[in-house]
């Protein structure tokens, strides 16, 4: 079953998206952290760390973004938002890629 580029990257931002809420909301925790903290509970502790390499690839180039960002307390989330969705495009494009590769490899 062939998908096509488009239909690819519209399903990955979907999906990063609602992983990036979903963590957020369920751990109770910033975005730029990576590792449960000791004020969490044992279960959000296990959970944040078994998730923090998917972290680290969808969140970790976007450190400095984030960072330059909350320099002004008043920024606009879209800007949070339109930079998470540049990076995963770009993200979702070379992963659309890499598979093409090794499915057309076989």
């Amino acid at each position: 079953m062939k998908t096509s580029r488009i239909k690819f990257v519209s399903i990955f931002l979907i999906f990063a998206f609602a992983f990036l809420f979903g963590t957020i909301s369920l751990l109770d925790q910033p975005v730029e952290s990576f590792l449960g903290s000791s004020s969490q509970t044992t279960w959000k502790a296990v959970v944040s760390t078994i998730l923090s390499p998917v972290k680290v690839i969808l969140i970790g180039p976007l450190l400095p973004f984030i960072k330059f960002l909350q320099q002004d307390p008043d920024t606009p989330p879209p800007f949070f938002l339109a930079g998470f969705a540049f990076y995963w495009t770009i993200l979702a494009l070379v992963l659309h890629y890499l598979l093409s590769k090794i499915k057309h490899a076989w």
